[in-house]
């Protein structure tokens, strides 16, 4: 970690999150009764489980609605969710002014054109590895890893290592 990366993290308290492109590879898949799925990586819902249990804040904004995305949620504990919000600035605001946190303490993590207005507002906006050359410009950070692919666990991972709270997380073997 570097001191650039420390002086970035350390405030972050909050961190939204886009859907499709971040959480899933992008890919909606319907079936022929109109029946939506979605794949999520395991990592990612491990890391967003980790950094609530830091006691930070994770909150799930998207431009689509779908009953998938609120059942991931609930299974990771995550309560706040917007959905349907194509102009997600206003969105975002409310969720910062809900949990009592400021730009200053907000990551955003997009790919896609809809998150540019987000990732402009806050102290630390993160593209995945695969996002549009627009959003990897306007981004501080960019994962390694695409979307879908653990990029959310790798962005948990670097804020809280900065914070040099990550080992606190990883198990350690029994003393002896």
């Amino acid at each position: 970690m570097t001191s650039k990366d420390t002086a970035l993290a350390d405030p972050i308290r909050l961190i939204i999150s886009d859907v499709d492109g971040v959480l899933s590879d992008g890919r909606i898949t319907l079936d022929n009764s109109g029946i939506e799925s979605k794949s999520f990586h395991v990592r990612d819902g491990l890391g967003i489980k980790l950094w609530q249990r830091c006691g930070f804040h994770f909150a799930i904004l998207t431009a689509r609605n779908s009953q998938v995305v609120k059942l991931r949620a609930a299974e990771l504990g995550v309560a706040m969710v917007r959905q349907g919000f194509s102009d997600k600035l206003p969105a975002a605001r409310e969720i910062m002014s809900e949990l009592g946190v400021t730009p200053a303490e907000t990551c955003y993590i997009g790919d896609d054109l809809p998150d540019l207005p987000p990732m402009y507002e806050v102290a630390l906006p993160v593209a995945v590895g695969d996002a549009a050359e627009e959003v990897r410009k306007a981004a501080t950070w960019t994962t390694h890893a695409n979307g879908g692919q653990g990029a959310v666990r790798e962005l948990v991972r670097r804020i809280l290592a900065a914070k040099g709270r990550w080992d606190d997380c990883v198990p350690r073997p029994p003393a002896n």
